[in-house]
């Protein structure tokens, strides 16, 4: 039974965050020592970021908040809420974002309608409430109350994967199925300043963002396929289980992101990527760069250039993961679908397939807390789509309110 990705719709907050301001904000926090200092401007000039997105509206320079939790646009000093002050804000302003994309992938679906929805996945790190945002969605888009739902929370930057393994799994199970997959992250809510290298890493790298897909293996005429959803796997490194962590704190929550990630990534990703191109036979002794598309999740640039050079990919391969990283940051479980919907927009070569008679071959891979190193392979089954807008594209994003971080 073949499984298909037939809409994939991306969100972000309206807060435009610009990371040269955002780097000179947090390096003059008081308290930062000159090693400190040090590292917010090499970790911000040296993530390879130009904007990323906040759903903490009162982060923006501009902001006139009476009350500021996060920042004090007067001062120009960062504050640090509690935990449950920053989850406060998630419960609000993550249910936003959860709707919008769920309804942008929902009506981006032609010939399926809203009580067609049979399951509902949702994915998040960044906070907790319950009910919880499969509830507020199936409230939100008056999807039917009978809808199974299923949220996979604190899992990290790989929960895409397991969220379309288990949509794809609903659909062999049951072929009429129709799976409505969202994932949302609040990032910023974490941001604080600090001497820690992690976290100071994390505060360059980390932004808010949405996405959601249709998924069904029913045949819909209206709504041609985006995609295929051929294989997954998971791996679990030998090492790495302290190099990346995400838990909670009394003022929010904090990343370990070790700096020998890109080296455990390096070291493991053709053994985290055999099993799975083990899968399809037509993939047997083909070289890496042989397949068209590469959707990487950009946890980094560092991981991303440790990637390109260990499996030989080419320049234009890792080109959707790093305008992705560059435009949006990391959004943690969101940020390798915003890579598969750039994938997606590109032009298709008319004619044209890897060997098959398929379509254009996707390999995606993201890695997240344990090491875990979540792989699938997709075909793209259609050509660029004329009238899809960016949720805000890079040139409008100078334009926007400016923001501090």
């Amino acid at each position: 039974m073949t499984v298909y990705l037939r809409s994939l719709e991306t969100a972000v907050p309206p807060t435009v965050l610009i990371q040269s301001e955002a780097r000179d904000v947090f390096a003059a926090q008081p308290g930062l020592s000159r090693l400190g200092a040090r590292l917010v401007a090499t970790c911000f000039d040296g993530a390879a970021i130009d904007t990323r997105y906040t759903a903490v509206d009162e982060l923006t320079t501009r902001s006139t908040a009476a009350d500021p939790q996060f920042f004090d646009a007067a001062t120009g000093m960062l504050l640090s809420p509690g935990t449950k002050a920053r989850n406060d804000v998630f419960a609000v302003e993550a249910s936003k974002l959860f709707i919008e994309a769920a309804e942008k992938a929902v009506d981006a679906c032609a010939g399926i309608a809203r009580e067609d929805i049979t399951h509902l996945v949702t994915v998040s790190c960044t906070g907790f409430f319950n009910p919880g945002p499969d509830y507020k969605i199936v409230r939100g888009l008056g999807l039917k109350p009978s809808v199974r739902r299923y949220h996979l929370g604190f899992m990290g930057c790989y929960a895409a994967f397991p969220a379309l393994r288990a949509a794809a799994s609903f659909c062999e199970a049951d072929p009429d199925a129709v799976v409505l997959v969202v994932c949302a992250e609040l990032c910023s809510l974490h941001v604080r300043t600090s001497n820690d290298p992690d976290t100071i890493m994390g505060s360059a790298l980390f932004a808010d963002g949405a996405a959601a897909a249709v998924v069904t293996a029913r045949d819909v005429p209206d709504a041609p396929a985006l995609m295929t959803l051929d294989h997954f796997e998971t791996v679990l490194t030998p090492v790495g289980e302290e190099a990346m962590a995400w838990n909670i704190g009394d003022a929010g929550f904090e990343m370990v992101l070790g700096t020998y990630v890109p080296h455990i990534i390096d070291e493991h990703i053709v053994g985290a990527l055999e099993p799975l191109l083990a899968r399809d036979p037509s993939l047997a002794g083909a070289a890496y760069g042989d397949i068209r598309h590469w959707a990487i999740h950009p946890g980094g640039r560092s991981i991303l250039d440790k990637v390109e050079a260990r499996l030989g990919l080419s320049k234009e391969q890792l080109r959707p993961a790093r305008e992705t990283l560059r435009n949006y940051g990391n959004m943690s479980s969101a940020t390798v679908l915003f890579v598969l919907r750039h994938i997606l927009d590109l032009p298709a070569d008319p004619g044209a397939d890897d060997g098959d008679g398929r379509g254009e071959r996707i390999c995606s891979m993201a890695f997240g807390p344990g090491l875990t190193v979540e792989t699938a392979l997709f075909t793209k089954v259609t050509g660029a789509r004329e009238d899809s807008p960016r949720a805000l594209k890079p040139a409008a994003a100078a334009s926007a309110a400016s923001a501090l971080a």
